[in-house]
């Protein structure tokens, strides 16, 4: 970990520099990939799934039976955590839908927005270091509330060809559609293009590495949409003398061992502080099964001792993190200053692991900066708002006159000539 006391306000932006990767061959690998998708189907997904999940495959598809077998390989103590958490995150994501109201703009002339579902998307889970059966629940939930009429998910198997067991029942609680055996860039591939057997979606979801993000970058070019470009995961705690260090330094590491390029951020005006989770952080380290991943996070990350709560806010926005933990005595008055953040925690017992499975906010947030242009999935992410607009003869009365004046000044005189018509037939 980096120590840093009193930083000036020009040296904000090394402080917020996330991990830099050698990527000058990584793009050139994927569009490879992709192109090989794009032409061969499923009999290159399924050569890519030998090569880089060492599997071979008779088919992608899951099928009923694995279902069925897999609900019995899960424990009713984790059946019901995803139950728990999926209802949580649906009665979160239920209050989001969009009720568009007619508005009369001018006398004859109403406007109005419709929200509409994508009729197909495609879920990324990864499975590498860890089976991310969480991000189905968050993933698939709101894509069912929103009325979505097909969802995809593709997610690599083990050597043996099998899913993980809780990602398909996380699937089956959130209604997912289909299920394919598919990792990595192949996957994305699979979903942007569409193969014999899996179906061509219009929006991709859901995180994972370095090459799994560029091959959505890739495809968003010309053949689908994506939900947000990102990075490796990430946190930033601010806390203050009266903050428990145990906590702080718990929440610490639980971004620091999703990754080897993950990243934590820890602001604090007290020094004090500062070494107590310095202390607590290496001691909980010490603990991890997870160690050397964690150990190798935190070096890429800043601990920072600053003057007051006014500039813990300031680096805080200039970070615009993933995550923001807010453990301060005056957190709600922190809270208001906030600008750039993905999703945020408050108080000494909100944990970034609340939001990651269960208190019902969605987990799939802007990393890498983008929360200063993104925000996270939400329900809105899986609609579409289409405008409707109806003009009456008094409409066209209204602002006829105005719609012809402006188009002729723009030179389109088609533009002009189709309201034209219309003044003419009602004036």
């Amino acid at each position: 970990m980096n120590i840093i006391k009193f930083p000036n306000r020009e040296d904000y932006a090394k402080i917020c520099e996330r991990p830099q990767m050698d990527t000058s061959q990584l793009s050139a690998i994927v569009e490879g990939v992709l192109k090989d998708i794009r032409e061969n189907g499923d009999k290159a997904v399924k050569a890519y799934e030998e090569k880089f999940d060492k599997v071979s495959l008779d088919s992608l598809a899951v099928t009923e039976a694995e279902i069925a077998e897999a609900e019995q390989l899960v424990d009713k103590k984790l059946m019901d955590a995803l139950v728990l958490a999926h209802n949580n995150i649906a009665r979160f994501h239920e209050a989001q839908k969009f009720n568009g109201e007619k508005v009369e703009t001018a006398p004859g002339v109403t406007c109005w927005q419709k929200s509409i579902a994508i009729e197909k998307v495609g879920l990324y889970i990864p499975g590498g270091t860890a089976p991310l059966f969480s991000t189905v629940l968050m993933l698939a939930t709101p894509a069912k509330i929103a009325g979505c009429k097909e969802i995809v998910l593709c997610t690599p198997p083990n050597r043996e060809g099998k899913v993980n067991p809780a990602i398909l029942m996380a699937a089956k609680v959130a209604g997912v559609s289909k299920i394919f055996k598919a990792g990595g860039v192949q996957a994305i591939g699979a979903m942007a293009y569409g193969t014999e057997t899996v179906p061509k979606v219009y929006k991709i979801f859901g995180p994972g590495n370095q090459f799994v993000m560029a091959a959505k970058q890739q495809v968003s070019l010309h053949d689908v949409a994506i939900d947000m470009p990102a990075g490796p995961s990430e946190v930033c705690v601010i806390a203050d003398e009266t903050s428990n260090p145990v906590f702080v330094a718990a929440d610490l590491l639980s971004q620091a061992e999703h990754g080897l390029d993950s990243q934590v951020l820890f602001i604090t005006t007290s020094e004090d502080m500062l070494q107590r989770v310095i202390t607590e952080t290496e001691k909980q380290l010490a603990a991890l099964p997870r160690k050397e991943m964690a150990e190798a996070s935190l070096k890429n990350s800043q601990f920072v001792l600053v003057k007051d709560s006014e500039e813990a806010m300031a680096l805080s926005n200039a970070y615009a993190p993933e995550h923001l933990i807010i453990a301060t005595k005056d957190y709600e008055a922190l809270a208001e200053k906030v600008v750039n953040a993905g999703s945020v925690f408050l108080g000494s017992y909100a944990c970034e692991s609340a939001g990651d499975y269960a208190s019902g906010t969605n987990h799939t947030l802007p990393t890498h900066g983008y929360a200063l242009a993104y925000n996270g999935v939400n329900l809105d992410s899986y609609n579409r708002k289409v405008t409707f607009q109806h003009l009456t003869k008094e409409g066209v009365a209204t602002i006829g006159p105005a719609v012809v004046c402006m188009a002729e000044n723009e030179q389109l005189e088609a533009h002009a000539n189709a309201m034209r018509v219309r003044v003419k037939e009602v004036l």
